[in-house]
């Protein structure tokens, strides 16, 4: 996996203090044409503005109504209220068009910059910053001076920035050229009075920091001494710890501009935090997390309610399996025992989970970009080894905590402490499937239930980790034989755990990538694998049932490496015609000429060389049932290639063709009689 990472775009619902009622009391919004709130926004009231743009934020959130918006230039029409005189009116602004930006995808983001949102959000994101100190965003406007409404302005918008640099190069470019670096250090200092805000701008800064090497120049040493002091933040919250690990991601992509002597420390000082945030069992948090908040909710009602709640009222609110989601919206009559408006909206033992559990994902996924990171030189290597020499965050190397000690790609000294640390502690502790009284919780309350999708994404985040850690590492890192074979006893675990073979894409293309890699280390080193052969048709047939190339990739290959392994045993003819059975169905009639490719490629390791393999060969007549592919093969390549696949996977295709003409030629030879 490279340094690149899958655009992860935030549905997060916009609902402005206040707003609620006035639009309850209108007609629905949904329901309000896209020209009219349009029109609405240019209105000379600055609250009929503000409801009109709170009532497109909310449409904007449904995928379906987005193109109306953009079909009458949404953004244009938006784009100046980021400056209007109300901060009411900003806020909501903001809020509509971070909305558009998160659920209408790259094409949207790009337009959104094409029309010059940038000119309007930069200022705005440079008022607010001198706002917060300042208590004021213009002198030369009148508005009111609300600090906490200037901090709520400056989320909105710095998570819009995050939303369009994630999208557009030419978003990015602009954040260098007008200087937007300093403002978002100054959301970031805030996080001890509004760790959300501070999050949020460590989001955008880790996003627009990766592979900018033009920024770099912007980072000095007061910039450098922002994230130190973040990083060493003494809060213990989960949101802190998200805090921490997303200005740990920001430090690492600008590592550049650390000095030389600094670069040990620093790393160390990166992985404590990583191994903070891993060290953390999110199933056991779940439980805890939700037991607290029945707790406070509970508390929360005898304090209001005192000795005038009826029994009956009581224990209807308070039952055991009592959730705020499962009032119905309107049903609840309001009175004086009525609690709906006393009851936080915040749910904030959810918001605490979700953070450790995008603090675990952002840990792994950072660490799989330090396993594909470039070789430093000779003289970072050097400084690296003796980081007991710097001052940089001294005192952070391993504390006997099993914490991760360096990245890999470093050198084998650095590959050696990060492996043996690592691999046991932390990560292989990530890949188990989620703790089930967790799952039953998030299940039977819908507003944690999108938790079960963050619980998944670390364990498949996990995998990808093992499966890096295993290519670029060799096998006395990794601990030896044993430690391969438990691994792979793991991952069959991991497979064959349930009644039913997984069939979540996500998951299947992350353990079949890990396995994949395992086997082939395994295989390079002759060590016994760890499948049956009932097992490893089992999985293939389950990942050919996937409608995701690289898991179908992943199987044909895993099936290239087993069966080259057991061709090398004895009595095993019968195991390899049913590999080679499958392998050839595959070749022929799968749609993706990439896998087909894959299938060939495994068939000529399986098939190279040894007696079972020619035995098996030639009973299932592989010769003749290549010889008659290999036209088909070559006019697929031709007739569907051009267009369709990129130059990288058409170089590995002709290569297969190429070694298809040099395989049938082979297997003639072996057919041929001595005379």
């Amino acid at each position: 996996m490279g340094k690149s990472r899958e655009r992860r775009f935030r549905q997060i619902p916009f609902s402005p203090t206040g707003l609620k009622q006035r639009c309850d009391e209108e007609n629905d919004p949904a329901e309000e044409p896209a020209a009219e709130l349009l029109e609405k926004v240019q209105h000379p009231s600055a609250e009929v503005r503000e409801y009109a743009c709170a009532s497109i934020s909310k449409l904007l959130q449904e995928q379906q109504a987005i193109p109306a918006f953009l079909q009458r230039d949404v953004v244009r029409c938006l784009g100046p209220l980021l400056m209007d005189y109300s901060l009411a009116v900003r806020e909501t602004a903001a809020g509509a068009l971070r909305n558009l930006s998160a659920c209408g995808g790259f094409e949207v983001c790009d337009d959104m910059v094409s029309k010059d949102i940038m000119t309007p959000l930069v200022a705005l994101l440079k008022e607010c910053s001198t706002g917060l100190d300042a208590n004021q965003l213009s002198p030369e406007k009148c508005i009111e001076m609300d600090k906490n409404y200037i901090e709520d302005i400056a989320n909105e918008a710095i998570n819009l920035l995050w939303n369009v640099c994630e999208c557009s190069s030419t978003a990015v470019h602009i954040f260098n050229k007008e200087g937007c670096l300093e403002a978002v250090l100054h959301y970031m200092k805030k996080f001890s009075t509004n760790v959300d805000l501070a999050i949020s701008a460590a989001n955008c800064l880790q996003a627009v920091t990766e592979d900018n090497p033009d920024l770099l120049s912007s980072f000095n040493a007061s910039s450098q001494q922002v994230l130190e002091t973040v990083m060493l933040c003494p809060e213990s919250t989960m949101k802190h710890i998200l805090l921490r690990t997303l200005t740990a991601g920001i430090i690492w992509n600008i590592k550049g501009t650390v000095p030389p002597g600094s670069l040990g420390s620093m790393i160390n000082a990166i992985l404590k935090i990583f191994s903070e945030s891993l060290a953390m069992d999110a199933g056991e948090t779940i439980i805890r997390m939700k037991e607290a908040e029945k707790n406070r909710l509970k508390l929360a009602v005898e304090r209001e309610t005192g000795e005038n709640m009826s029994d009956v009222t009581k224990n209807s609110v308070l039952s055991e399996d009592y959730d705020l989601e499962e009032i119905p919206e309107g049903k609840v009559k309001k009175g004086e025992n009525d609690i709906s408006d006393f009851l936080p909206p915040d749910q904030r033992e959810l918001k605490e989970v979700t953070a450790l559990l995008m603090a675990q994902q952002t840990a792994l996924e950072i660490i799989v970009n330090m396993c594909c990171s470039e070789d430093p030189s000779d003289d970072e290597w050097e400084e690296l080894s003796s980081s007991d020499e710097s001052d940089f965050m001294e005192n952070s190397y391993n504390d006997g905590s099993g914490l991760l000690m360096s990245p890999l790609c470093l050198s084998d000294e650095v590959n050696s402490a990060f492996l043996n640390n690592l691999i046991p502690k932390k990560i292989l502790e990530k890949t188990a499937f989620p703790n089930s009284v967790a799952l039953d919780i998030c299940m039977h309350n819908p507003s944690w239930k999108p938790l079960i999708k963050r619980l998944n994404a670390v364990q498949c985040r996990a995998l990808t980790c093992l499966q890096n850690i295993l290519l670029v590492s060799d096998m006395d890192c990794l601990g030896g034989a044993s430690s391969l074979q438990s691994l792979a006893h793991l991952f069959s675990q991991l497979v064959f755990a349930k009644l039913e073979l997984p069939t979540d894409t996500e998951f299947l293309e992350a353990i079949t990538s890990a396995l994949r890699a395992l086997l082939q280390t395994m295989a390079s080193k002759n060590i016994s694998q760890c499948m049956t052969p009932e097992q490893l048709l089992a999985l293939c047939e389950a990942g050919m049932d996937s409608d995701n190339a690289s898991v179908k990739v992943n199987i044909v290959s895993i099936l290239g490496i087993s069966g080259s392994i057991l061709a090398k045993g004895q009595d095993t003819a019968e195991t390899l015609k049913v590999i080679g059975k499958f392998l050839l169905q595959v070749a022929m009639k799968e749609s993706s000429l990439v896998v087909a490719g894959e299938a060939l490629d495994a068939l000529f390791d399986v098939f190279a060389d040894g007696k079972e393999a020619e035995k098996a060969a030639v009973e299932i007549k592989l010769l003749p049932a290549l010889k008659e592919f290999q036209p088909v093969f070559k006019m697929r390549m031709r007739k569907e290639g051009k267009g369709k696949y990129s130059t990288d996977q058409m170089c590995v295709l002709d290569n297969v063709k190429m070694n298809l003409r040099r395989f049938i030629a082979y297997q003639e030879t072996l057919g041929k009689t001595p005379t």
